[in-house]
């Protein structure tokens, strides 16, 4: 039986993140989530104007297309808009979940890219990618992406620790929460079809057996309390 530790920790707990490769000199703020064969997120710190120009070096390189800002502007947007990345300002409080408002903002943006993603993929040697941040990357930026994968059909608990397992210390208790427990995919996801992709084929832990190529998501857990001790909780 898994330990309430397993999820429930501090932030105090976070250890070095996996790095994207040593060429990139922003290898340990950086962690690659993959969505979608043609889509995937960037969660990094936040950038500052003095530091935003090394950031955009490595957007070229990665391709990103997005930045999405959820807490206040460290930069000035005008210099990632000028090189044609587009910025998205959806901040919401430190520490916090995501109100309605932001989830449609963003899920109306993971869709929108994706989209023109899939169509565009032949010509895309590098998938589409949509950079998101908060201050330090933990918290409300690994929300969103966890939202973004839960709509995609993946269980929460995966979620979670699909994201950490890529940027170790994601998450406080609260928004562990609120994904395992209180998020509720939309009607539209529910019944969408979804597509082979590397985040699809992962192997996990929580995931139930389906026929392989079958596309089927997989069904969030009725309580996360009663997936981690049982039927009596």
């Amino acid at each position: 039986m898994a330990s309430m530790s397993a999820y429930y920790t501090s932030s105090s707990t976070a250890g070095p993140r996996k790095p994207l490769g040593k060429s990139s000199p922003l290898a340990n703020s950086f962690s690659l989530i993959e969505y979608d064969r043609d889509l995937r997120f960037l969660i990094m710190d936040c950038p500052t104007n003095n530091t935003i120009a090394l950031y955009l070096k490595e957007f070229v390189r990665l391709n990103v297309t997005d930045v999405v800002r959820v807490c206040e502007p460290t930069y000035l947007r005008e210099r990632l808009e000028t090189h044609g990345v587009r910025v998205h300002d959806l901040p919401f409080k430190d520490g916090d979940v995501p109100p309605a408002s932001v989830l449609k903002q963003w899920l109306d943006l993971v869709n929108e890219r994706l989209g023109e993603a899939v169509s565009e993929s032949a010509d895309q040697p590098v998938p589409k990618t949509i950079a998101v941040h908060c201050v330090a990357g933990l918290g409300r930026a690994p929300v969103l992406v966890a939202v973004a994968l839960i709509e995609k059909g993946m269980d929460p608990l995966d979620s979670i620790e699909h994201v950490r397992h890529k940027r170790r210390g994601a998450f406080n208790n609260r928004q562990i929460t609120y994904l395992a427990d209180q998020y509720k995919r939309t009607a539209a996801s529910k019944h969408a079809k979804v597509r082979a992709s590397p985040m699809n084929s992962m192997a996990s832990p929580h995931a139930s057996a389906s026929p392989a190529g079958s596309g089927s998501a997989v069904p969030a857990p009725k309580s996360f309390f009663r997936k981690m001790f049982g039927s009596s909780h």
